[in-house]
């Protein structure tokens, strides 16, 4: 059985700091690209960050670059999201999600997804 599960998420003030952490079992981890995607109430759930199944390659959603950084250590079959600067529109429920292959942008390209976590910053 394949289980994803976040953590890290709270409330925070803007310009403060998180890092999110996705711990996954029953996968090769190390064959699964990694992504992490977010939805706001009201919302569709959208993209915020990729890396490859090496962690060589890594892609992020324009209002986050400079911001936020996606890592990953497949010795602990965990994925990071290390967020800075956090602002209120950050705010969402963020999901950890896998996939074989290249970390695509699209929420129906992924197998296996987590139950989120979520993220509040306030003003």
């Amino acid at each position: 059985q394949v289980t994803l599960v976040e953590s890290g998420g709270g409330l925070v003030q803007a310009g403060d700091s998180l890092t999110l952490s996705c711990a996954t079992s029953g996968l090769t981890f190390s064959s699964y690209a990694m992504g992490w995607f977010r939805q706001a109430p009201g919302k569709e759930r959208e993209f915020v960050a990729g890396i490859t199944s090496t962690g060589g390659g890594t892609g992020y959603e324009d209002s986050v670059k400079g911001r936020f950084a996606i890592s990953r250590d497949n010795a602990k079959n965990t994925v990071y999201l290390q967020m800075n600067r956090l602002k209120p529109e950050d705010t969402a429920v963020y999901y950890c999600a896998a996939r074989r292959g290249l970390p695509l942008l699209t929420v129906r390209e992924y197998d296996y997804w987590g139950q989120g976590t979520q993220v509040t910053v306030s003003s």
